[in-house]
């Protein structure tokens, strides 16, 4: 992969660079994963005049945007002088191909993490280095710092599927801070304001993540004004989420036609009060501790009752080895590593250990919390026809039990005797 220099600029001095042109004359065109944001705001200007490119900008949307907030980002991208915009709808795929197996390993990441925005980086990434070949560009250019693991997702799916393409990243060569990007875009007559750059915010139908200056240091929460979804709604409802092979598709015995659809009416309604807001905090891919911010009403809630409907359908070994599966692949994919073929492996066990969790789960909605009520499933191991737990059973005698722990513990009961024999020896 070739390496690409980026001259230091001087904002005083903003003679546009002439353009970069290729072996037969045209000039080179580069695809920068668009956000509308703060850093590919930057990109979008530099990479145009001080790199020479023609700036083709993409928006890959994975569930995050209205078609409202998708207006607003082509209207910006334009006057921000791109060659060309596009937005292309991802959340169907991003669905099938990641968040479907998610829910199947009830991924939490650290027990805490949906995985809101690594995961769909991957479907991003991929969206962008396919449109880029399409376009035939001569290089790809994401806003990505030098101090997350965004960069490795991006630069390593670029390699992967786009080997030949050169891989531009402003922000993180040149190690700019917000506000010498605001300055930046100031001095080229683009208006942006410094009060709206304090807070990097990813959003996905998957969840929001927010950055910002409390979430640089180890203690410190974001304050209410930083997040997404305020909180207005107070008292309590019930919501009963309705699962078919692990998907959901109905909330509040309304079905819904694909499973997307559900996990944004669920967040509609779990939203506003606040629930799923936490900080996350990790290992970087490359190395160092980091926190994050994040609401996820939806993701968690859909976590939370299908792993209780789980634990009363499936066996105790179906659920082990599921755990442990399950957080190796929420791991190698908050990592970048999404196109190793273990993935697709581990993706067929995780389908194939849905075929009976099926059933609807009740839960109880509070400001700031949740309580996971019961389940009710025909395929529910708890039947009352093979005897109650702690009271009474149907499918055993007093004698039966008698002779399983004699067998059960025989082992360990000859270690014990043989291991007191040699003592008493010594």
């Amino acid at each position: 992969m070739k390496k690409v220099d980026l001259p230091k600029h001087d904002i005083e001095n903003l003679t546009p660079s002439p353009p970069k042109r290729g072996q037969g004359g045209e000039v080179k065109k580069v695809v920068l994963a668009f956000s509308g944001g703060l850093d590919t705001s930057y990109c979008s200007i530099y990479l145009a005049k001080e790199l020479g490119y023609e700036v083709h900008t993409l928006t890959v949307n994975t569930g995050g945007f209205d078609e409202n907030e998708i207006k607003d980002i082509e209207g910006r991208a334009l006057r921000l002088g791109v060659k060309s915009h596009k937005t292309v709808d991802e959340t169907k795929t991003y669905y099938d191909k990641v968040i479907r197996f998610l829910i199947y390993g009830n991924v939490l990441k650290n027990a805490t993490y949906p995985l809101s925005v690594s995961a769909e980086r991957m479907s991003q990434a991929l969206a962008v280095a396919n449109y880029a070949k399409g376009i035939k560009a001569d290089a790809i250019a994401h806003g990505s710092t030098g101090a997350g693991n965004d960069q490795v997702r991006f630069d390593m799916v670029f390699q992967i599927v786009a080997p030949g393409l050169e891989i531009i990243t402003p922000i993180r060569d040149k190690k700019l801070s917000r506000e010498e990007e605001v300055s930046y875009l100031k001095a080229h007559d683009i208006a942006f304001s410094a009060e709206k750059a304090k807070y990097s915010i990813n959003k996905g139908i998957w969840g929001t993540s927010v950055g910002g200056k409390e979430t640089l240091n180890s203690l410190g929460m974001l304050p209410e004004e930083a997040w997404p979804t305020q909180v207005t709604k107070k008292g309590s409802e019930e919501v009963i989420l309705g699962f078919e092979k692990g998907e959901l598709v109905a909330v509040n015995k309304k079905k819904f036609s694909y499973p997307t659809a559900a996990i944004q009416f669920l967040q509609s309604i779990a939203g506003p009060y606040g629930i799923g807001r936490d900080i996350h905090v990790g290992d970087t891919i490359i190395g160092i501790k980091g926190r994050v911010g994040f609401e996820a009403a939806a993701p968690v809630l859909i976590i939370k009752a299908h792993h209780a409907l789980e634990k009363h359908v499936l066996t105790k070994w179906q659920l082990s080895w599921k755990d442990q599966l399950s957080q190796f692949y929420g791991n190698w994919l908050h990592e970048g590593q999404y196109l190793d073929p273990v993935m697709r492996n581990i993706e067929a066990y995780l389908e194939d250990s849905q075929q009976h969790v099926t059933g609807e789960v009740s839960i109880s909605l509070l400001p700031y919390r949740f309580q996971v009520d019961g389940i009710s499933s025909p395929f529910d191991l708890m039947s009352s026809r093979f005897g109650k737990y702690g009271e009474m059973n149907l499918g055993w005698t007093g004698d039966d039990v008698k002779g399983f722990t004699k067998i059960f513990g025989n082992q360990v009961a000859i270690y014990h005797q043989v291991k007191a024999e040699a003592d008493r020896k010594k």
